[in-house]
């Protein structure tokens, strides 16, 4: 099966480690991953700020870019749920609402990718520690992907599970919103630190790169003794 990696602009420039572990997660399951140089930002930032018509060559410049994938797998809910954004930002267009909505018909989140594509549950992997696990905004309000995280989570050899209070509340990210709104942000992601604690987990989880830096910066600044991992991070335990 050929996989195309859509990497996103956070994971690419902060998290590397995390692109590294969904490709060589994915090549255990037998994957051939491709990663195309050319893809650029999928354009959410500009278009939640409200400027959709200067973000259509960004998103014209995305489908060419994954035109000829067969399956386009991201670390990212939120980036995956923008790729299904495309179609109704083209919609009425001859040209460019075939070619965005092949797109998005063609994208995944990566846990969701792995459970409802290739059909796993169990990736192998062995983690020791105590862990929780924040369920972002976009990713499952949006994008649906609700369940996959937790059937791959509790296949983890060494793991043991706390539910994170309030999981279903924003962390205060939201891409610009904790640019614009930074006061307001900074009490959202001070009560989820606080959540986290709660549990006594010493392993914060998630599976948006936007999130972990926003809640890992909080807890790095306060000098919380939790790590944070990327769901993929787990995942290629072993």
């Amino acid at each position: 099966m050929r996989v195309t990696l859509f990497a996103t602009c956070l994971v690419d420039m902060f998290q590397g480690d995390v692109g590294k572990a969904v490709v060589e997660v994915l090549e255990r399951l037998g994957c051939e991953i491709e990663f195309p140089e050319s893809q650029i930002c999928c354009g959410q930032p500009s278009y939640n700020s409200g400027y959709v018509e200067d973000t259509k060559n960004a998103m014209k410049k995305m489908i060419s870019t994954f035109e000829h994938a067969e399956y386009v797998v991201s670390p990212s809910g939120s980036c995956a749920y923008m790729f299904k954004e495309y179609p109704h930002v083209f919609k009425g267009d001859p040209k460019w609402e075939p070619k965005a909505q092949a797109l998005a018909d063609k994208t995944y989140e990566f846990t969701e990718f792995i459970v409802d594509v290739l059909k796993v549950e169990d990736v192998g992997a062995h983690l020791e520690g105590k862990a929780t696990y924040h369920t972002s905004c976009h990713m499952t309000r949006l994008l649906g992907v609700k369940q996959a995280p937790m059937k791959l989570l509790n296949h983890v050899k060494g793991l043991e599970y706390t539910e994170l209070p309030g999981k279903e509340r924003c962390c205060g990210f939201g891409g610009t919103f904790s640019v614009k709104m930074g006061n307001i942000s900074e009490q959202m992601v001070d009560e989820k630190v606080c959540n986290v604690e709660e549990t006594g987990a010493d392993l914060l989880i998630g599976a948006d790169a936007g999130c972990l830096m926003n809640i890992g910066g909080r807890i790095d600044r306060q000098g919380k003794p939790i790590k944070v991992m990327h769901i993929a991070e787990v995942l290629n335990s072993r």
